[in-house]
């Protein structure tokens, strides 16, 4: 039993081919590895030099939870009052915080009230006299700005929805502090980040911003955008990445009890699960599977996120020589479709699986029931995670010089 009172205990299997032999599923079936998101969470919570806020929207099934429990997590990033409610029933000791920029008056009350949450993001003045006069104009309340950073460094760019400007972050905090609040920053370089530069950058403008008001920081938090390996270039290593955020903060002024944040999602569970799919039917260079766009292949439709893939045949092994192919999802809307290409062995067919690795973020928690398809059943499994291999790039992936 987990601590939300639900059993979590999964089938184990040895991994998905041994899955596959087994249960010759129906529907797809996310694999997860909790040794694997264990393991990567103790490489965040030992190479970041402060505390390190899972980002719950990436993935907050109960055992990826508790498998970042196991590596060290005690603290998470929560965008909603369900987030906020999940992570308190399910860890009542660790630390949360409402991260989204624009809450409803509602939810800033209960995740007041009746959470304890403290920690509140704004980036624009109406929504922090919103949280004053949610909170009873409460003084132990911290106000974590956010600023805007450069756009086009990630292949998900955040900007443009949230975030404001060196001037008005500086105003913001001077409004903070005039109502006796501690405040911080906080930014975000956009998901699946590829260069490190840009967390530096980043930490420029809140440097900027902090002299500009005048006020000493609470809290410094560097957000998410820590990448994963995909098909494509191979991601820098994390301690790339935390470099980086050290030249950074060397450059900004900040008080001896600043807390430093960061807010992993991707990067710490993408390579934690994988998903595998069956093949209905083939048409030429097309494939039917049962799951996509509007189940947990979403993410496929971004250049820049290629997952990487392979046959599994019951009873057999597929040719070893791979070929370019395109999906088809299993609903009836024309919008289902996912171009690849995706090399797989050349003589896939209907009855084939395929395994799709790095699919433990964004996989489920984008998934709907449209059509009545719905990817529902969880395995565990034991081997390694599911890596790309350079014979996974289609060809305009793959260098001239190659």
């Amino acid at each position: 039993m987990n601590q939300r009172g639900a059993a979590v205990t999964l089938p184990k299997f040895a991994d998905a081919a041994a899955m596959v032999a087994e249960m010759r599923p129906e529907d797809p079936v996310y694999c997860y590895r909790p040794h694997v998101l264990t393991a990567r969470a103790r490489q965040f919570v030992q190479s970041f030099p402060g505390e390190v806020l899972y980002a719950v929207k990436c993935n907050p099934e109960p055992h990826v939870m508790d498998a970042l429990w196991a590596g060290g997590i005690r603290h998470f990033d929560t965008a909603s009052l369900p987030e906020i409610t999940d992570v308190r029933r399910q860890f009542p000791e660790a630390g949360c915080y409402f991260m989204h920029p624009v809450k409803s008056r509602e939810a800033i009350r209960a995740a007041y009230e009746q959470h304890g949450i403290r920690h509140f993001v704004v980036d624009h003045p109406d929504e922090l006299e919103k949280i004053s006069d949610c909170t009873g104009r409460a003084r132990d309340v911290v106000i974590m700005v956010r600023l805007a950073t450069a756009r086009g460094a990630a292949v998900y760019d955040l900007g443009g929805k949230f975030g404001c400007t060196v001037e008005q972050g500086a105003e913001l905090l001077r409004m903070a502090a005039s109502r006796g609040l501690r405040a911080g920053m906080c930014f975000h370089v956009g998901s699946q980040c590829m260069t490190p530069q840009s967390y530096v950058a980043a930490l420029g403008l809140v440097g900027r911003a902090l002299d500009l008001a005048g006020v000493e920081p609470a809290v410094i938090d560097v957000g998410g955008g820590f990448p994963t390996d995909y098909v494509g270039p191979q991601a820098p290593p994390l301690s790339d990445f935390m470099d980086a955020i050290q030249r950074g903060l060397a450059e900004i002024r900040r008080p001896s009890d600043c807390r430093l944040w960061c807010e992993p999602g991707r990067g710490m569970v993408a390579s934690g699960a994988s998903v595998v799919v069956r093949v209905e039917l083939r048409r030429d260079n097309h494939l039917y599977i049962n799951d996509g766009l509007y189940g947990s292949l979403c993410d496929l439709k971004f250049p820049g996120i290629h997952f990487p893939m392979r046959v599994i045949r019951p009873g057999g092994q597929g040719s070893a020589r791979l070929a370019p192919f395109g999906f088809f999802g299993p609903t009836c809307d024309c919008y289902d479709q996912l171009e690849g290409p995706y090399m797989l062995a050349e003589d896939v067919r209907e009855g084939d699986y395929i395994e799709i690795g790095q699919a433990g973020a964004y996989t489920t928690v984008t998934r709907t029931s449209f059509n009545g398809f719905f990817a529902g059943r969880y395995v565990e499994v034991a081997d390694g995670p599911f890596l790309p291999t350079l014979e996974m790039r289609p060809p305009e992936l793959v260098p001239a010089a190659e």
